[in-house]
């Protein structure tokens, strides 16, 4: 029993150490808990905890570049000559010389009408011509006789008279023979039906054997043969815009120098401006239901590759090359009726700037207004950088893209 009392009186004391030192471990670590969520409540602390690190972004100057100003546009070519072959006289269609879609030189022959019914009418003509002038010859044998015998008082001034009335009616006779038989001439000529100029004549619209019907004048219903369109040089055809029209307008008002009228010319399969013309006409008006004005250049076709009726994009140059200010188009933001460039303050906030914006140029936005030189856009990173906000600005660099310059 006294041994089992001094076990139990020797191991109570060691039990109680323990639960002191217990006790005190868990007092320490409320204690550290307390300190620590007093130092986690603390501004500074949440505020680095919570607040992510500014975006990175890419900024730069914009690129200072002279460029020239251009003008864009989509034009349609059409013919400089387009004339419809219509019969000028009737009768069989005997002949078709040239195959449908041909090129044709000018003199070229092309219809044949039967030209025998117009050979009679000539023949006819010159033996009427004959006739006349064989009656102004005794006309004017007879005139002469009456003037001697005046003279030798075996005539009358009665019979002068009458001879010279003679000799003006035998001579008004052979006057109208001599345009009947240039009447019949004419008929007969146009029984031909050439080519006026050369060029690329249409399909057949009538077949050999059919009767036509032919007027000179126009007075009567003719027949239409076929259609031909000249192809060197060749029209392009476009339209402007009335602020097109005013910024082509002021552009030229204001060039010391004039400039050449130079017309820049790509067709649709086609990535560069390739093809030259010259600008040479603008109306004087403006199509009020479309609210354009129609301009003209004609263009080279030596080799007859341009037809009438294909399209074609072509640039315009109005003002010489002058420094402009360039960013990237991604940059440019569109904001309702205006655009907007994102640009890097001193502080690290980004600033909206309302900004003008002309042509593309060098894969570049050409800034008429709202920019300086100085100004560090915002290049890349947009989605990141909003208008107030805190950004980490990286150093970029804008390249002008020759390339795409020569296809914009």
């Amino acid at each position: 029993m006294s041994e089992a009392s001094n076990r139990l009186g020797r191991s109570v004391p060691r039990r109680g150490r323990g639960a002191l030192t217990t006790s005190a471990t868990i007092v320490a670590l409320v204690a550290a808990a307390i300190l620590l969520v007093a130092w986690w409540e603390t501004p500074h602390v949440k505020a680095s905890a919570f607040a992510p690190p500014p975006p990175a972004v890419t900024v730069s100057v914009p690129l200072q570049r002279s460029v020239a100003g251009r003008q864009g546009f989509l034009g349609q070519f059409s013919p400089v000559d387009r004339v419809e072959l219509r019969a000028q006289v009737g009768g069989i269609l005997t002949d078709i010389d040239f195959k449908d879609g041909q090129i044709v030189k000018k003199g070229d022959l092309l219809f044949v009408i039967d030209p025998r019914p117009y050979e009679i009418k000539l023949a006819q003509a010159k033996a009427q011509y004959k006739t006349a002038l064989a009656r102004l010859a005794l006309a004017n044998s007879e005139f002469w006789r009456a003037q001697q015998l005046k003279r030798t008082d075996f005539g009358t001034a009665e019979n002068v008279d009458q001879r010279s009335a003679d000799q003006q009616s035998a001579q008004a006779a052979l006057d109208q023979a001599a345009a009947a038989v240039q009447d019949a001439g004419l008929d007969l000529s146009y029984c031909r039906v050439v080519a006026p100029f050369t060029g690329k004549i249409g399909d057949h619209q009538i077949s050999v054997g059919n009767l036509i019907s032919g007027s000179r004048a126009g007075s009567s219903a003719t027949s239409l043969l076929a259609t031909i369109v000249s192809l060197d040089p060749i029209h392009l055809d476009f339209d402007m815009s009335e602020s097109d029209f005013l910024t082509f307008s002021h552009a030229r008002e204001h060039e010391s120098a004039a400039l050449a009228d130079r017309v820049e010319i790509s067709l649709s399969d086609e990535g560069r401006y390739t093809r030259l013309g010259t600008l040479d006409f603008v109306d004087n008006s403006l199509n009020r239901a479309s609210g354009t004005i129609h301009a003209r250049a004609t263009v080279p076709n030596p080799d007859l590759f341009l037809t009438p009726g294909e399209f074609a994009r072509l640039r315009l140059t109005i003002s010489a090359p002058r420094p402009e200010l360039l960013v990237p188009a991604a940059a440019v933001v569109p904001d309702q009726s205006q655009h907007m460039l994102l640009v890097a303050a001193a502080n690290g906030t980004v600033v909206p700037r309302p900004v003008q914006t002309g042509e593309l140029r060098g894969g570049l936005r050409v800034i008429t207004a709202g920019l300086k030189p100085t100004d560090r856009v915002i290049i890349e990173g947009l989605m990141h950088a909003m208008p107030g906000t805190r950004i980490s600005p990286q150093d970029g660099t804008i390249r002008f893209n020759d390339a795409a310059d020569a296809e914009n």
